[in-house]
């Protein structure tokens, strides 16, 4: 191989968890009270009585061995509690997960690294984006994960935590950006509209970005959503604009209705025959009685429809 050849590096292995081998501390706890038992009743006995110079390396091998028996035993006892698991390793190198709550025992020179696997409430903080529409808004996001994988999660990233809070800021400026804020005709999918579709994606999305860390999110949604305050005036207005505007266009297309609606029943009930001119007049009247923001004050024509 030539100086000049560069190795590329190896992927990175994943880790997949699997079932450790444990036992139960309470049996381990028997023989260590067992095993000091008979420590204290062979000392006991052994001062009380006169043994011959045969029984005295019989004890000084009891009441060493017998020791270092109870320290191995004492070593090996660790506790999970309930939503809780230990990684159990040996020299570095990964051999189950033990999740059995309460009192349990290993070989001491296993390794053990508890972790939580209970559900973990985050709110992010208010980050600001622009959303489809390229308005600055200000959006934040409530998390609930939990770790699935504790192989992936101890072994698979350097801090898991920190890898959520990253990859859930990530994720939270990825859906800002795909919708708008609001949308007045409702013809889209918006962010302040449609929270239940964007709860579903955002969860979605970080299922995807958090596999890797053996996390996984069993519900999301948004906290905060609001227009940038440079901009919130402005858009403030720009929504009474659209809202009187929509307010107005229903208005007409109901006045026009009913005007139509009343010159239809004037005529097949023959109450009054109409000119065009007349005609447009009244359209005219009604318009302005129908759309007016004010009461119409009515003039009584005392003469003829002509005059």
């Amino acid at each position: 191989m030539s100086g000049d050849q560069v190795l590329s590096g190896d992927p990175m292995a994943s880790t997949r968890e699997r079932v450790a081998w444990s036992t139960s501390g309470y049996l381990m706890l028997v023989i260590f009270l067992a095993l000091a038992f008979l420590l204290v009743l062979r000392i006991t006995t052994f001062g009380t009585a006169a043994p011959g110079d045969d029984a005295v390396p019989g004890f000084l091998g009891s009441i060493v061995l017998m020791p270092l028996a109870l320290i191995v035993i004492a070593k090996g006892f660790y506790m999970i509690q309930p939503n809780q698991a230990a990684a159990i390793t040996l020299f570095g190198s990964y051999r189950g997960t033990d999740r059995n709550a309460g009192l349990r025992w290993v070989w001491p020179w296993m390794g053990k690294t508890r972790i939580s696997v209970r559900a973990n409430n985050m709110v992010s903080e208010k980050l600001k984006v622009n959303d489809l529409r390229g308005n600055p808004i200000e959006i934040a996001s409530n998390v609930v994960w939990r770790v699935a994988d504790t192989a992936q999660a101890l072994f698979d990233v350097d801090d898991y935590k920190a890898f959520v809070v990253v990859q859930i800021e990530s994720a939270v400026r990825s859906i800002g950006s795909r919708y708008p804020y609001d949308d007045i005709e409702h013809h889209e999918v918006t962010l302040r509209g449609s929270h239940e579709q964007v709860g579903a994606e955002l969860r979605d999305e970080l299922n995807q970005r958090l596999a890797v860390a053996g996390i996984t999110v069993d519900d999301c949604g948004l906290t905060h959503l609001a227009y940038a305050p440079e901009i919130a005036g402005a858009m403030l207005r720009r929504q009474q604009a659209e809202a009187v505007i929509s307010a107005r266009k229903k208005l007409v297309e109901g006045a026009v209705s009913m005007v139509e609606m009343a010159l239809n029943q004037l005529s097949e009930k023959n109450v009054v025959e109409l000119d065009p001119e007349r005609r447009a007049t009244m359209v005219s009247n009604l318009m302005v009685v129908l759309c007016g923001e004010r009461e119409a004050q009515p003039v009584l024509n005392t003469g003829t429809l002509y005059q």
